[in-house]
């Protein structure tokens, strides 16, 4: 820390990687508020260019705080290139900070790098937590536990690694956009999994390729693990204050809720008086259309915060009415 003009401690520089999303722009602000000077890595200006490795080593010498969000949405047909990128977008950015703080002089003492709860299998039986959870198979899977593997095996003894394992984060401008906006058309039943062609429609090669979704049977008990953007922050506030969390993190609220219910809460807030179901048969065209894929919606995702809750983390928003409820009430007006 450094002496601000007012002669008080300033908290440093926090470098943030991949901002340009909700939760990296919610980040970027509430870290200036507390005093940090913000470094931004990026694929457009004003952020330091991936390909700049002088310049990130720069940003990233003597900062008090990296953060990685890098990568590609998953919110996508998953086609081979689409693949490629969203691997490489994890991977390769991932590997590029590891390389830079073995590198400089003087090391950040704390890097946060995103993660993700689709790493654990589906889950209808039991909760996933950092200690018991298993983890799962397929092409979402290999992605998440490269991406950790690429995070953590680098040796960089000065530095403190979290792995946010974060399950769907819920703010306005977040993932329930789409959503919301099939609930206002009457659309917004529970979701079904069910049969679906194995050999016709490309199904066979995605199966090959590890992007075929298996039957699972669900019909609207999906679980739906999530987390405001709120707890986001405040999670990596907690973890920043307390030296002995390391390794593998859960972010998801304490309080899963499940596809029925998340419908439900949706149709009410928009006003949607009724939400027609939607079966796999209908799922596996429209998801096509929208250039989506179906395991976004049906597959079980039962997260617990074991190791946040251990220690001591509050969460401001426990249940999933109250974190829609407060989406829903229109913003603040920013103070001057």
């Amino acid at each position: 820390m450094t002496p601000d003009s007012s002669g008080a401690r300033a908290p440093g520089r926090a470098v943030i990687a991949g901002a340009g999303g909700f939760i990296g722009q919610v980040l970027q602000r509430e870290l200036r508020s507390e005093g940090y000077e913000v470094v931004l890595i990026g694929r457009s200006a004003p952020a330091v260019g991936w390909h700049d490795a002088s310049a990130i080593d720069r940003a990233i010498d003597g900062a008090a705080l990296v953060i990685n969000l890098a990568g590609k949405s998953v919110n996508c047909r998953y086609t081979e290139p689409n693949r490629l990128e969203i691997r490489r977008s994890r991977v390769e950015t991932t590997r590029l900070l590891s390389e830079s703080i073995a590198r400089v002089a003087s090391p950040p003492p704390l890097w946060l790098n995103s993660s993700t709860a689709t790493i654990y299998r589906h889950a209808e039986d039991r909760p996933q937590t950092e200690s018991t959870g298993e983890i799962g198979s397929g092409f979402s899977v290999s992605i998440a536990t490269d991406w950790e593997s690429e995070f953590f095996d680098a040796d960089l003894p000065k530095t403190r690694r979290v792995a946010l394992r974060m399950a769907i984060v819920l703010g306005r401008g977040g993932a329930l956009e789409p959503l919301e906006r099939v609930a206002r058309l009457g659309l917004g039943g529970t979701q079904h999994d069910g049969w679906w062609f194995r050999s016709l429609f490309g199904s066979a090669a995605r199966r090959r390729a590890g992007v075929w979704h298996e039957k699972q049977g669900t019909k609207g008990l999906q679980k739906f693990s999530w987390v405001h953007i709120d707890d986001v922050v405040g999670v990596v506030r907690f973890i920043r204050d307390r030296p002995n969390i390391s390794g593998v993190v859960n972010v998801s609220a304490p309080e899963p809720s499940d596809n029925r219910r998340l419908m439900a809460l949706l149709r009410r807030n928009v006003g949607a008086p009724v939400g027609l179901p939607a079966y796999r048969w209908m799922l596996e065209p429209a998801m096509w259309l929208l250039r989506t894929e179906t395991e976004l919606v049906l597959k079980s995702r039962w997260v617990l915060p074991e190791r946040l809750q251990n220690a001591g983390y509050v969460f401001r928003h426990s249940t999933l009415e109250q974190a829609l409820d407060e989406l829903a009430r229109p913003a603040p007006r920013p103070t001057s």
